[in-house]
């Protein structure tokens, strides 16, 4: 899977507890259209599992139930893999920048 932008901070929601899907969209920015989506390949893909809210919990609280994501042992070390070229770009970035 093409780790991009969006993929790795959907990744990095995840990782940082935002674990249902609103919440994902909510701290990324992205729209409902690009999140999900990429929940779906990445549990595809078997760096996420997710898991249904207990109905009777949805219900105590009056809304539907909610999509529970975690990160697989795999998930972790792409979102690392995928954070750590990111830093390697921006640094390159910074390295260009400077040298005009």
């Amino acid at each position: 899977m093409r780790m991009t932008l969006a993929t790795t901070l959907v990744m990095q929601a995840i990782g940082a507890g935002h674990r249902h899907g609103f919440d994902i969209v909510e701290v990324t920015g992205y729209p409902t259209g690009t999140v999900y989506p990429a929940l779906r390949r990445l549990e595809r893909d078997g760096y996420l599992r997710s898991r249904w809210e207990a109905e009777r919990a949805a219900a105590r609280d009056g809304r539907p139930a909610r999509r529970y994501y975690e990160l697989t042992a795999s998930g972790v070390k792409a979102l690392e893999a995928a954070v750590d070229t990111l830093q390697q770009l921006d640094a390159a970035r910074l390295r260009v920048k400077h040298a005009r």
